[in-house]
Formats: structure tokens, sequence, C-alpha cells
């Protein structure tokens, strides 16, 4: 590791504990700009599954080395579980102009489609890059053709910023998932 490398991650450390109480930061989820036809008339999104370090209320930072760093002073503002199913739903609704919902399923008719997503990676690095990787499912309860895919997503951020350019990144990067999952798994 270079003398830069390691200073950088001091800094990210040092960032994440430096509050004296707990700091908590929301995602302000990204302009959705762009309109994605999807083959359902409704969409259920279920509860998203996320690695432990990602469920956790604590942002964490991989090293060079892959160690996991996080504070218990600096915190996601929301539950990561329910505030990504959240994401998703609704920058799929906004894309699709479609009736998208986290669950529990609001409406008495039930969905065409239900979409589950159980992420394997969901972490930023102190390089600057925001990765997701995992796997979709679509389950078509009248019978329709089922599908599902895998997922291997990155969108960069300046560590210089912290964790609100983390912030920032997930919300870009959830934004892609839906975009991602509009396209090659609601079609």
């Amino acid at each position: 590791m270079t003398y830069a490398s390691r200073t950088l991650i001091l800094g990210l450390a040092l960032t994440l504990a430096a509050c004296g109480t707990p700091e908590s930061f929301a995602v302000k989820p990204p302009v959705v700009s762009e309109q994605v036809r999807i083959g359902f008339a409704n969409v259920e999104v279920r509860d998203v599954s996320l690695p432990t370090y990602a469920a956790a209320d604590a942002i964490h930072v991989q090293d060079a080395n892959g160690t996991l760093i996080s504070s218990t002073k600096v915190l996601w503002a929301d539950a990561p579980e329910r505030a990504i199913a959240l994401e998703l739903s609704q920058n799929l609704a906004k894309m699709s102009g479609r009736a998208v919902a986290s669950e529990p399923w609001p409406f008495e008719a039930y969905p065409d489609a239900r979409l589950e997503v159980r992420f394997s990676e969901l972490v930023a690095s102190a390089a600057g890059q925001f990765r997701a990787s995992g796997q979709y499912f679509v389950g078509v309860p009248s019978g329709g053709r089922e599908r599902s895919g895998l997922f291997d997503l990155a969108v960069p951020f300046d560590p210089a910023g912290g964790p609100g350019a983390i912030a920032t990144a997930r919300g870009q990067l959830i934004l892609n998932l839906a975009t991602y999952i509009a396209r090659n798994g609601l079609k």
C-alpha cells in the first residue's frame, strides 16, 4: 500500500470517527431523467436482502486490503434495507410511469410482477468506487415468464467528500440498478 493510499484511508477513518455525537446521512435521490418502458402495469418490490455490514446503520468503507472500516458515529439516516427498497420502487415508478410499490403491497389487486433483489456486495471503497453486485428475480403470479439476472455496478465518488459523497453515490447506484432491472428484468 502506498503512502498516499494509507493517508487517504486514515483520513476517511478519522472522518468517520471524528464526530462526538452520531451524524446521520440521508440519501437524496438523484433526478430520474430517463423513461424506460416495462412489461407490467404494476410491480411489487420485495424487501431487499443485504450483506450484514450493508444492512447495519453504520456507513462502511472498504480499504485496499478488503477491511471494512466503520464508526457508530456516522450512520445512515434510514434503515438500509427499507431505504433501498423504497429507492428502487420510487425510481422504477418514476422511470416507467407504472404503479410500483415496496412491500407490503398497498393495493387490493395483486401485482402483475414481484421483484426481489439480493445483494452480495454493497460497499463504498476508499479508492472512490461504490459497488453493488448480486442477483434480481422477477416473479409473475399469473404464470407468465419469470426471470432472473445478475448485476455488477459501480459509481465513482470523491473520497474527500466523506460520508456525504458516499450517500450521494449510493443514491446514484440504486438509480442505475433500477434502470438496469427495468431494461433487463421487467421487459
